[in-house]
């Protein structure tokens, strides 16, 4: 199956779902419990039934795997345990014929200390790679330079006794930091993202994109005045002097100008951090991201009233001309199903698919996969290992993916490198394929819609208020009004309509072209995507969803709130 285009005008970025796949996780395809290239290969026209537009694949780069791939020992090379810059030319080509875009994971804040950068750097004060990255003397007792810490824990600073200076890490210290601030290394880099684009890569996520620079003078960070008990140590300071210093948006900026040069290519970045920040990672007076990242439907209370605060501070957060990007899963994030449970996972899909911009979820969200329990013993995340009892181990949500109910899942014929975790008999995807009324099939509807109904992916976003825990928004275009309706509780509730509509899709799959008249009613856990007949209250007050009040064409209007009046049943 080859899905069309939801709309020729609109940039494919915005047009289309994206599927993040960890790569150990995907699919093994030699035996070693890994998954690999080849397995991939193998499961792309899965990714065409099921709709993807495009893969963000996590890094597959040469690397001794110390953070199982972004310790980077070389850019340009796949490593052995995934496959060879064939098999990786190969996958390119398949997603292609399928019209799939590959978005390619790429780290420029750190390499291995096994690249052959950081090995000629720490060779010698006088190597011409010293300046490659960030070193410094020892303060005057001796120490580390200043009191910056490692993201997994312990000091940021790592004596390197032949040479007699510290070098810094944001995170493991075989991790060393680039220093961004020497134009060779810009240079360098540049030719790394093109050595890929010149691949057919169709664009990049940027890792760690927000501490690409450090202060200069190294000055120490503050106490963080929230830091108790409770807070993992590695946040005991404000990290003021190693986060989104100004300097980071240039380097941002060079490496959109980059991309440039080539047609039809996006710039996603990982800014993580508050909400109110993300605004100047889009464009200032250069262009930065096509997509900053954004994780609120992951940070945030599951309930319709912070649901609502949350969209609406986002929204209101970057420029009007700015497209929205929503994250539903990741590699780093407990999975949505743990989190909310498999009933509201599939209200967070339907939110997922009907929100203005581009939606973002993670392989194994669309069968409902749980995160897997790891016992300490089989944990393999250095997060856990370094920085223990803080609920910051990442195995559970990069546990591998459930193709079918056999004991190893579809996976692998050997032993697979993480434990599978429960509800394998019913959470994979050979049980759902033949479940119409499936998660599975759930999201397969959503992306078909987003697809063809160009209100959803193009029309203006307005919010109404939300009552009794019920979300409720609507998507506009000039001759349409599409209401979705999100119960986000376990009862039962009655929404009363202005005007009459037809029910399009449920996130229980069994009501289909339902007339609504006066009321909609909504089951526990059901969420609904209805088209709301035209009528002359819709169109004609100023400032309702036909007045072209917009955001980035799919952004917020200035129409005034309904009275939506929700009674609440048994």
């Amino acid at each position: 199956m080859v899905h069309q285009r939801a709309d020729s005008r609109l940039e494919w970025w915005k047009c289309c779902s994206i599927y993040q796949i960890y790569p150990r996780s995907f699919q093994d395809s030699d035996g070693d419990g890994v998954g690999d290239l080849n397995g991939l290969l193998s499961r792309v026209d899965y990714l065409a039934w099921l709709g993807v537009g495009a893969v963000w694949l996590s890094p597959v780069y040469r690397s001794p795997m110390r953070d199982f791939g972004y310790d980077i020992s070389d850019y340009t090379d796949v490593d052995p345990l995934f496959g060879t810059l064939t098999d990786f030319d190969r996958l390119v080509a398949a997603l292609h014929e399928r019209d799939i875009k590959l978005i390619l994971d790429v780290v420029p804040n750190h390499t291995s200390d096994q690249h052959p950068w950081f090995v000629e750097s720490r060779s010698s004060r006088d190597d011409p790679k010293r300046n490659w990255y960030v070193w410094a003397d020892p303060d005057a007792d001796g120490g580390p330079p200043n009191n910056w810490l490692s993201r997994f824990g312990g000091s940021a600073w790592e004596w390197d006794a032949r040479t007699e200076q510290y070098y810094y890490h944001a995170f493991l210290q075989e991790q060393p930091d680039l220093n961004w601030r020497n134009p060779a290394v810009r240079f360098a880099f540049a030719d790394v993202l093109r050595f890929w684009l010149r691949r057919g890569v169709d664009g990049f996520r940027v890792d760690a994109s927000a501490v690409l620079a450090e202060d200069p003078l190294l000055r120490d960070e503050p106490p963080n005045p929230d830091f108790d008990s409770k807070t993992p140590p590695p946040e005991r300071f404000k990290r003021v002097f190693t986060d989104v210093r100004p300097e980071t948006m240039s380097y941002i900026e060079e490496m959109r100008a980059m991309i440039e040069e080539f047609p039809d290519r996006a710039l996603l970045g990982e800014v993580q951090g508050s909400i109110d920040r993300i605004g100047q990672f889009y464009d200032a007076e250069r262009p930065r991201f096509h997509l900053p990242l954004n994780f609120l439907l992951l940070d945030t209370d599951w309930d319709a009233t912070s649901l609502a605060a949350g969209i609406d501070q986002y929204i209101n957060a970057i420029p009007d001309d700015a497209w929205p990007v929503w994250i539903l899963g990741s590699h780093d994030k407990p999975r949505i199903a743990t989190r909310i449970g498999i009933e509201q996972a599939r209200i967070a899909a339907m939110l997922l698919f009907t929100l203005p911009g581009t939606p973002i979820f993670y392989a194994g969200d669309e069968i409902g996969m749980p995160n897997s329990v790891i016992s300490s013993e089989e944990a393999r995340d250095p997060f856990e290992a370094l920085v223990p009892g803080y609920g910051l181990n990442r195995d559970p949500e990069r546990a591998p993916m459930r193709w079918d109910g056999n004991e190893k899942a579809g996976f692998t014929s050997g032993e697979p490198w993480l434990p599978l975790g429960d509800h394998v008999k019913e959470r994979n995807v050979a049980a759902q394929l033949s479940d119409d009324r499936s998660v599975l099939s759930l999201y397969r509807q959503l992306m078909a819609l987003r697809q063809t109904e160009p209100t959803l992916h193009s029309g203006q976003f307005q919010p109404l208020r939300s009552q009794s825990q019920v979300l409720l928004f609507e998507r506009c275009s000039d001759d349409r009004r599409l209401l979705i309706a999100l119960n986000t509780t376990t009862g039962s509730h009655t929404v009363a309509l202005h005007d009459r509509g037809m029910l399009r899709l449920s996130t229980h799959l069994d009501r289909l072209d339902e007339p609504v008249a006066s009321q909609l009613h909504l089951r526990p856990n059901e969420g609904v995507v209805m088209e709301m007949l035209t009528s002359s209250l819709s169109v004609s007050l100023p400032g309702y969803c036909g007045s072209r009040v917009s955001k980035a064409n799919g952004g917020i209007s200035s129409r005034p709130s309904l009275q939506w009046v929700i009674e609440t049943s048994d």
